[in-house]
């Protein structure tokens, strides 16, 4: 039985259509954002091997993120996961495991949670986190979740690396590993990531 990975990506969220107008028409840009970049994240399946079955859902509007829709398309996805799967959630994607494990019992049992770059809270970043904010509690995460990781790297440029101290605070069972240089993780390779997941 090849062991099952769940990706889930970042995004952008705001508490008001227009201010997503806004910073469409607003927010710095470069070169970099109109052409095509690859991450790690899609080249996950062949470095892990035939040994493992990763599932990196589109999330819906990931420009425009509402956790409503977010959590439906996770809890559409359930019913092909078996027991012990890896949760992985990388910046917005963090958050919403986070909060998504927090107010519901996920109905297959967690390997663990790994939260790479994740916000803990609005404050720092650029733009509010909308109804990915997280409950005032995350005993549900930790009770349900025996193994969680916090990955961040300390010149993240998006999320700023205090928010893994708070969440280590939060769950203070979790593991933290931090990283230097590796700004928001969204380099092509990430052999730190592929080491971890295989270690579990």
């Amino acid at each position: 039985m090849r062991k099952q990975i769940v990706v889930i990506h970042g995004g952008r969220t705001y508490t008001a259509y227009q201010d997503y107008i806004d910073s469409l028409k607003n927010r710095e840009v470069t070169i970099d954002n109109f052409k095509t970049q690859k991450e790690w994240k899609e080249s996950l399946q062949a470095d892990l091997g035939p040994d493992f079955e990763v599932f990196s859902p589109k999330m819906p509007n990931g420009n425009n993120a509402v956790y409503q829709e977010w959590k439906i398309w996770l809890e559409r996805l359930v019913p092909f996961l078996q027991d012990n799967s890896i949760l992985i959630g990388h910046s917005l994607g963090g958050i919403f495991l986070a909060k998504y494990l927090s107010e519901n019992v996920f109905p297959k049992k967690i390997k663990a949670v790994i939260l790479l770059a994740a916000p803990f809270s609005d404050e720092g970043l650029h733009e509010s986190l909308g109804g990915f904010a997280l409950p005032p509690s995350l005993e549900r995460f930790s009770e349900q979740v025996g193994n969680i990781y916090l990955l961040a790297s300390e010149d993240d440029p998006v999320v700023p690396y205090t928010h893994l101290e708070k969440y280590k605070k939060a769950l203070p069972n979790s593991k933290e590993i931090t990283f230097t240089g590796k700004q928001h993780c969204r380099e092509e390779s990430f052999p730190e990531m592929i080491d971890l997941i295989k270690s579990l």
